[in-house]
């Protein structure tokens, strides 16, 4: 019996050691080639923001036309808005989130197995390829100021992602992070309009860059192909393109979606990341 608690404790401590900050911090010393210092949040940028809002815009617009589902709440907007997206209105038929990302940013990204031995769960490209500085994911989850609450929910979560500025951002979709996710979703709506996305607690999310939360840590054997960048959105995003951000405020009076993270591909193509 001891035997079979202590192998328990082992599988779990193998699947969570690649988000155990200390271990991490120990064992990339011996391979200095996945590390990147970054010391302030000015150092952060490898690819400028306006570019990631631009991919964004851009993904999310080619959702936004696609799915027909939505059109009775286009129709209440004004004409100038409806005029972006309704313009095939005789489509009956979606494409799945995946086929707009393919044929809109050239690659379809999925959550699968990893190939890190009880590593879980991770992040794959199943089709086309990835340029080099382009946006493959977002780090969706709940946005908690360094002093709002978030014991409860961090206990047992991997998912808690810590900024530069010690912003947290629990990625958790199960349990009471998810209880908490769609308690602030539905308090934050602007009349018939969603200001966040809410489908990335499914096992079919509408935006499928909303997956960064599976993207596991590097290894001594794999580098990282991957790097994460903060990512504040303008208060000039449009606002009917809102409802695929990822992120909501736990606070009402905090400003909501500050931050997106968006890992960047560093190689000119590459086949999958971890």
């Amino acid at each position: 019996m001891i035997r079979g608690v202590i192998k328990t404790l082992e599988v779990k401590w193998k699947s969570y050691r690649h988000r155990f900050v200390p271990w991490i911090a120990v064992n990339l010393q011996k391979n200095e080639r996945t590390l990147r210092q970054v010391t302030a949040r000015s150092e952060d940028k490898t690819v400028p923001d306006v570019d990631v809002s631009a991919s964004l815009v851009k993904l999310f617009t080619a959702l936004l036309k696609n799915d027909v589902t939505k059109r009775d709440v286009l129709r209440l907007l004004p004409s100038s808005v409806q005029s972006r997206y309704l313009q095939n209105s005789s489509k009956t038929q979606t494409d799945s989130p995946g086929q707009v990302m393919l044929h809109t940013l050239g690659f379809w990204i999925e959550r699968s197995p990893s190939s890190l031995p009880f590593a879980g769960t991770g992040v794959f490209v199943t089709k086309g390829s990835v340029p080099k500085g382009a946006t493959v994911a977002m780090y969706p989850g709940t946005v908690y100021q360094e002093y709002e609450p978030i014991l409860l929910q961090s206990i047992g979560n991997p998912f808690v992602f810590r900024c530069i500025d010690r912003v947290l951002i629990d990625g958790n979709d199960k349990g009471i992070s998810k209880i908490v996710y769609r308690s602030c979703s539905g308090r934050d709506r602007m009349g018939p309009l969603a200001l966040c996305d809410v489908s990335w607690l499914t096992d079919s999310p509408e935006n499928p860059l909303a997956v960064g939360q599976y993207v596991n840590n590097c290894s001594n054997e794999k580098a990282a192909n991957v790097c994460y960048q903060e990512f504040d959105v303008p208060e000039d995003f449009p606002l009917e393109l809102h409802q695929y951000l990822p992120n909501v405020s736990y606070r009402h009076d905090t400003k909501s979606f500050l931050f997106c993270f968006s890992p960047l591909g560093p190689s000119d193509v590459w086949s999958w990341c971890l």
